[in-house]
């Protein structure tokens, strides 16, 4: 029987994986590892899309996550290693 937890994490993936335009999308923060995923949108208020998009993360680019360590995330981006937090790869969508 599955626990509260799994059933909380089960629902909370369901509730943040949507069908758009370009087929089905989630947040990075939900992508497996090692997994090259193709940016389709990047959220947030326009100071956290400009952030991210000095970073690398553009819509139409690559995206692979490297590891993830207490909610954070390093994110293999256009060749080069970017360190992410939970929130922002939550802007992220694949």
């Amino acid at each position: 029987m599955p626990t509260y937890i799994q059933l909380a994490v089960t629902n909370l993936a369901r509730k943040s994986i949507f069908s758009g335009k370009g087929g089905t999308m989630m947040p990075l923060s939900l992508a497996a590892i090692g997994q090259k995923n193709v940016i389709r949108r990047i959220g947030g208020n326009a100071e956290i899309r400009s952030h991210l998009e000095h970073l690398g993360f553009v819509p139409g680019g690559d995206v692979t996550i490297i590891t993830a360590m207490a909610g954070n995330q390093i994110v293999n981006v256009k060749d080069s290693r970017v360190a992410i937090s939970r929130e922002m790869a939550g802007k992220i969508w694949v």
